[in-house]
């Protein structure tokens, strides 16, 4: 029996592509030790890898367990054009979230140098190309830094970041789906990209074309949300398609 549960979590997981060990145990009908005595068994496995909160496919989400440096120069010249098209968007005194990502990163080397704006962040490239820029008043966001994605979590005074009004905010994503929407990995990455969604006036989705139709352990907003996708050409179709159906403005680099 035990096995047979083990064996069924597994490719629960791998069909899904993530999953919460509180879902698990709903599954299941076990408790969470039990669950994570199962999942210490599939993780000798090296198909599966823990996230904060559950569980990730290794063969679905790819995204989240290659080191920063090296998903960063995947389609790294797709991202340029994808950043640098996103940097079009900028105003003058705008104060504007850039959330920490590869393709957000590339954003942040084409920020234009003849707008005063402010900028929010957790993301450290963001920091370090802005920290350059004597037109950029630089806000930082997150108090713990998290090594994988070379961004800072952990918010412990959300009130702080009530008074300001974001006009925009530039989001990245692990993965995207028409179906489970814009989504992410890490919970406590999830709680800032939720704060920012709910204040900034406009919202610009950045991803490459990679990330479509895949899945990640949390839906951090759907896609009908966001006032823009910025993407490349290569983008499937579909998802064109619905983005044209709910009303979501297209950006193709």
């Amino acid at each position: 029996m035990k096995v047979q549960r083990i064996q069924a979590i597994e490719n629960l997981i791998h069909e899904k592509g993530s999953a919460s060990l509180d879902d698990l145990c709903k599954q299941f009908n076990v408790s969470k030790n039990t669950i994570r005595r199962d999942i210490a068994k599939l993780l000798q496995k090296n198909t599966i890898k823990k996230v904060y909160g559950g569980v990730v496919s290794i063969y679905n989400n790819p995204e989240e367990i290659r080191p920063f440096e090296n998903r960063d120069t995947e389609n790294h010249a797709e991202k340029q054009l994808i950043g640098k098209a996103a940097a079009d968007f900028i105003e003058e005194n705008d104060l504007i979230f850039i959330d920490s990502g590869t393709t957000t990163s590339c954003l942040a080397a084409a920020l234009p140098t003849d707008k005063e704006i402010t900028i929010i962040t957790n993301s450290l490239d963001v920091i370090n190309f802005a920290s350059e820029m004597d037109n950029v008043k630089l806000i930082v966001i997150g108090s713990t830094f998290k090594t994988s994605t070379k961004s800072f979590v952990g918010v412990e005074n959300w009130g702080f970041f009530e008074k300001y009004n974001i006009t925009k905010a530039f989001m990245a994503a692990t993965a995207l789906s028409t179906t489970h929407g814009v989504m992410n990995s890490d919970i406590l990455e999830y709680e800032i990209k939720r704060h920012m969604m709910e204040k900034a006036r406009e919202k610009f989705l950045l991803v490459d074309h990679t990330k479509v139709d895949k899945s990640a352990l949390l839906t951090y907003g759907e896609l009908a949300e966001f006032d823009w996708l910025v993407t490349s050409k290569e983008m499937a179709g579909g998802c064109l398609g619905y983005c044209a159906d709910v009303g979501v403005l297209v950006r193709l680099v």
